[in-house]
């Protein structure tokens, strides 16, 4: 049972993202045309696409994408807690998701990050399309470090300062 609980959470968690992913890349304005942005669109499509009948966007913010993100985790979260035994009412199904969906996203920015930081040391190029993605994607994030905390001799302290930051958000959250 734990392990089908393990493969079904991670299978959850790579839609959840690939739906996180079509929230976030209008936001920093990130090109949907390469195979990243292309396989999330195809992925996500089928739940978005009827939401924005319902849903109008709401400025950059893509309010469809947010409804299908918010569907896809608190779905995710009853049929696990149901597999698992569980049966709470929707309150904490509610409360677990969103909790659930808040971690993930630390998690998220996390990897990216790291991702991030160690392809600017091994290839500082940025023509591989999932480099520009992620440096679009954590711009956000580290631009405001960056203010405070200038580069030293030329190294930039702002992922690592990041990580810290999202590390103990992670605790706090737990």
């Amino acid at each position: 049972m734990q392990a089908l609980l393990f493969i079904l959470h991670s299978l959850f968690t790579l839609v959840v993202i690939a739906f996180l992913l079509r929230v976030l890349m209008p936001l920093v304005r990130a090109d949907f045309r390469n195979p990243l942005g292309e396989a999330v669109r195809k992925l996500t499509d089928p739940l978005v696409l009827p939401l924005r009948r319902l849903f109008k966007p709401a400025g950059k913010v893509d309010v469809a994408s947010i409804v299908a993100l918010l569907i896809v985790q608190l779905a995710g979260t009853a049929l696990l807690l149901g597999i698992a035994g569980t049966r709470p009412g929707a309150g904490a199904i509610v409360l677990t998701g969103l909790r659930e969906l808040l971690r993930r996203i630390l998690l998220f920015y996390q990897i990216a990050i790291f991702v991030h930081a160690l392809l600017s040391w091994v290839s500082p190029g940025r023509g591989n399309p999932a480099s520009q993605l992620l440096s679009r994607l954590c711009e956000p994030v580290l631009a405001p470090i960056r203010r405070v905390l200038p580069a030293l001799g030329g190294l930039d302290l702002s992922p690592l300062i990041a990580l810290i930051g999202l590390q103990a958000l992670l605790i706090l959250l737990h």
